[in-house]
């Protein structure tokens, strides 16, 4: 018996490393063969004036709801539970969502501009394409897939967009914002380790304080980016364009990114 076990954990040893590397490295890409134009995605079971009688009689509970297309502009949906909803293509301009969850939840090309999202639960949301300028999400746990979204003047102060250690079943759950637009946004304080921001727009934005710990941030825009107390130990800046940063003598751990030969300053 003792030989058999002597036998067996090196062979569990290496399938589990083997497991590390099969699980879906694009544990967020839930878009892969499914039909986006389907009524599942893009139709609503509801309409606003539904979704307004549920809330009046105090209904929180819309959990898998298909409500794509609709404009739930300016409703208060507090404290709503949308998980694995269906937002697609929504309008929700000005709507208040805090403390919402938004888990598995699905908002292509969803309108969020000037909502309040602050301490939302956004996680595994898929949220490519949608429109977050001015909008509020301070305190959020994020690790949606924002690739391409715009988050113009966004406020994310103390958001937590990092990497979900705890969920490694799943692949590497973090925030994506691949070439998404963050002009002018606050992340001051937010926690960005691991997070993809892989030719995002950081232009003027507000980094004082965040971390951003293993971030990619290859061919990312950080002109006049402000990144004093920011923490930047393992972050990739490969192509990454580095114009008149401001605090970048009081940045922490910014010799030890990486790729710094390949950063391109101006």
């Amino acid at each position: 018996m003792v030989a058999l076990r002597t036998f067996v954990t090196p062979i569990a040893a290496a399938v589990a490393i083997a497991l590390a590397f099969i699980l879906p490295v694009r544990a967020q890409d839930l878009m892969r063969n499914l039909d986006l134009t389907s009524p599942d995605m893009t139709s609503a079971e509801m309409t606003r004036a539904d979704v307004e009688k549920a809330l009046a009689s105090h209904q929180i509970d819309f959990n898998g709801k298909k409500l794509s297309g609709l404009d739930l502009s300016g409703l208060d949906l507090s404290g709503v539970q949308l998980r694995a909803a269906r937002l697609n293509r929504t309008k929700l301009v000005g709507t208040k969502l805090d403390q919402a969850v938004l888990d598995q939840a699905w908002l292509l090309d969803a309108d969020l501009r000037h909502a309040s999202l602050r301490e939302t639960s956004m996680f595994g949301a898929q949220m490519r394409g949608a429109k977050l300028d001015g909008a509020n999400l301070s305190g959020a746990r994020i690790t949606a897939d924002i690739s391409g979204g715009s988050l113009v003047g966004a406020v994310l102060t103390g958001a937590n967009l990092s990497a979900d250690m705890k969920n490694q079943s799943m692949g590497l759950m973090r925030a994506v914002l691949r070439s998404a637009n963050l002009a002018g946004a606050d992340l001051q304080q937010a926690n960005l380790s691991r997070v993809d921001l892989e030719f995002a727009s950081l232009a003027h934005a507000n980094l004082t304080g965040a971390s951003l710990r293993g971030a990619s941030l290859g061919g990312a825009n950080l002109t006049a980016v402000t990144i004093r107390d920011a923490d930047f130990f393992g972050a990739d800046l490969a192509s990454a364009r580095l114009v008149n940063p401001i605090g970048i003598e009081a940045a922490k751990n910014f010799d030890r990114a990486v790729n710094l030969d390949r950063l391109l300053r101006e």
